[in-house]
């Protein structure tokens, strides 16, 4: 089945811990064609795995929208959501999420078992799949007697195994060396070239992001920018004057936190804000800071 269009609006998602209130996305817009292959970027709790889990039928948003192909996945019951799962989705995990326990065409054949195919379409379909990801050789091999690499293809077969029209990526290739992230970048590609998935694809890793049709950014909750490959680093000059890129507009973004947080001391030696929202405020922008200068250090950047 050919890919679907996704279309998310004003999605709210908030998480509570103990009286804290945090919000994961802050009224997010979001369009992705049929077919499309599009990155989304972004320093850790920014709300990228957050949206990927609500469109994918995963988690429950709090507010907004989101409309895949002509489902509107944010109005489904429980029961709705397991049946979308099922035929709509593919996920691909960073932690592979296969079965220790079942060989490897295994894995590509369960999640048809759930759906009730045949055993003679199954057994088909696995052979096609397999040797889609090149790993017929491999068939009766468990997860652990098969390399990281060779682990994340299975899981490729595996979430194409129903012919679901979207493929949700969570950091695909980040447990794998260079080369083998490489190699699952190029079955990504051709799966959205060659079968018309659209795929959506969370990464920290600007190689990684290049290969798509487009890159998001998120930020604080919210799309803060659309960039082409070659504005991530590494990238050519795209013929603006001065293209920012992804390590300029961290750093900043960490420059304006720090500016921030000067003003809201400012404000609480002036009585401007209580001693709980002075708390909160500064704790919330410490860990916005953190979690960025953390995305610099994973990127090999000196944070300012």
């Amino acid at each position: 089945m050919n890919g679907l269009n996704v279309k998310v609006r004003e999605l709210v998602k908030v998480h509570h811990t103990g009286k804290i209130e945090v919000q994961a996305l802050r009224g997010l817009d979001l369009d992705i064609s049929a077919g499309e292959l599009v990155s989304i970027i972004g320093p850790s709790g920014s709300g990228k795995t957050t949206l990927l889990n609500i469109i994918g039928g995963l988690d429950k948003a709090t507010a907004g929208t989101v409309q895949v192909g002509d489902q509107t996945v944010t109005s489904f019951s429980v029961r709705q959501l397991v049946d979308y799962r099922r035929k709509a989705v593919g996920h691909i995990f960073q932690n592979l999420n296969l079965i220790p326990t079942l060989t490897a065409q295994e894995n590509v054949e369960f999640s048809m078992v759930a759906s009730g195919v045949g055993r003679g379409r199954r057994k088909q379909r696995v052979q096609e799949l397999l040797e889609r990801v090149g790993l017929t050789d491999r068939a009766d091999h468990k997860p652990e007697e098969l390399s990281g690499g060779e682990q994340q293809r299975i899981a490729i077969a595996a979430a194409l195994a129903n012919d679901a029209p979207v493929l949700l990526a969570d950091e695909p290739t980040g447990e794998l060396d260079t080369a083998n992230a490489r190699i699952i970048v190029e079955y990504l590609v051709k799966v959205n070239e060659e079968l018309g998935k659209t795929i959506i694809m969370v990464t920290h890793d600007p190689t990684v992001a290049r290969a798509s049709n487009r890159i998001l950014r998120i930020e604080d909750g919210v799309i803060k920018t659309a960039l082409t490959p070659s504005e991530v680093i590494g990238g050519k000059d795209t013929g603006r004057a001065h293209a920012v890129s992804y390590t300029d507009q961290i750093k900043a973004r960490i420059i304006e936190i720090n500016t921030q947080l000067e003003q809201l001391d400012k404000d609480f030696k002036c009585d401007k804000c209580n001693g709980d929202d002075y708390m909160q405020q500064r704790l919330t922008l410490k860990n916005i800071r953190d979690s960025l200068k953390e995305e610099l250090s994973r990127m090999g950047v000196i944070p300012p």
